[in-house]
């Protein structure tokens, strides 16, 4: 039996650190036109997991891809699609993969986004934040969206144009979700570290299993892969991971939740906190380097396996506003979600 190949990703270029994936099926993002998808439908350029290749695989229409492959153009024009994004949000850059298309892919992309309360339609208005791009294949091809004022608008949907035909086997949309804080009372409790309340993880120690964005996820883990999990510790030390919270904010619960994580859950986990309102990016070494001294907003916490664990009465009422937290999990391990319940702070 011939084994699947799948593909490993490759390191982050730096507009892409401490973002979240928008385009994420598994988050809600979904393709909702394009066309031509002769090959291979939209949906699986779409999908959280590598592209993976099954090198005998064939279906009705040829040779099985995954991802988005569209047949030989031989009329004029290019093939396009439209892709709601899992969220409005705002989009920093792409990842236009064609891992494993080596003579199907398109020589060349552009991106526009727009901004729709429904679905676009005849009389969508949609602004260009990719310019017309060489495409290589078998490759990542991370693409900035460099223009200052367009990296601060708020989309909901894409177009990508492939020139003129071909396959991409994932597009990944590097940004920020976006919530209005403005519909949240200042005596609601909300979390205030929530993926799509803008929270998002941008530093971490380890990530080996499963990234720390998954602690901020919606719902509950469905199984052990569907959360932040480190390597086996074998030195001193512990794993941590800082979190830029969507909005200051008061916390005065927390939950920690380590379902599916039995012979390898944290041993306790610690919580410190920060207040740092002009400080929105991916931290810097010696920023890092700082957070470890930061005051502490809940204090070591045994954990137990598969178990969702809600500390209130344990967390600093005294505490006060805070706009980064640390998490840190003594030695290693796994956790499923972290949510930071709280009021918002407004100066």
């Amino acid at each position: 039996m011939v084994q699947p190949i799948t593909a490993k990703m490759p390191q982050l270029p730096d507009f892409a650190n401490g973002t979240i994936n928008l385009a994420s099926a598994r988050h809600g993002a979904r393709g909702i036109y394009c066309t031509d998808e002769f090959f291979a439908p939209l949906e699986r350029m779409l999908k959280d997991e590598p592209p993976t290749f099954l090198p005998a695989e064939y279906d009705e229409n040829g040779k099985w891809m995954d991802g988005w492959e569209s047949r030989r153009k031989r009329v004029a024009g290019h093939d396009w699609a439209i892709i709601q994004l899992a969220r409005p949000g705002r989009v920093l850059g792409f990842d236009v993969d064609t891992t494993f298309f080596t003579g199907n892919y398109p020589p060349e992309c552009s991106i526009q986004a727009a901004f729709c309360e429904g679905e676009p339609d005849d009389e969508t208005h949609w602004t260009e934040i990719a310019a017309r791009t060489p495409l290589a294949g078998d490759s990542h091809h991370f693409i900035e969206n460099a223009d200052s004022e367009l990296r601060q608008k708020v989309w909901t949907h894409l177009k990508l144009h492939i020139y003129p035909d071909g396959g991409i086997a994932r597009l990944r949309v590097y940004g920020a979700a976006h919530f209005d804080w403005a519909k949240v009372g200042n005596d609601d409790e909300v979390d205030l570290a929530y993926l799509f309340h803008g929270g998002r993880a941008i530093a971490w120690s380890d990530a080996h299993y499963g990234s720390p964005e998954r602690l901020l996820s919606p719902g509950r883990g469905v199984n052990m892969g569907d959360g932040w999990e480190t390597s086996r510790r074998r030195g001193p030390g512990h794993d941590w991971t800082i979190v830029k919270l969507g909005h200051a904010g008061i916390i005065d619960r927390v939950i920690v939740d380590t379902a599916f994580f039995k012979g390898n859950y944290p041993e306790t986990c610690q919580i410190r906190a920060a207040y740092l309102p002009n400080r929105m990016g991916p931290f810097k070494e010696d920023e890092v380097e700082v957070s470890t001294e930061w005051k502490v907003l809940l204090p070591h916490q045994k954990l137990t396996m598969d178990h969702l664990h809600e500390f209130a009465s344990h967390v600093d009422p005294d505490f006060g506003p805070a706009t980064h937290i640390r998490f840190e999990i003594h030695p290693d391990g796994g956790v499923s979600r972290l949510r930071l319940f709280g009021k918002v702070f407004r100066q």
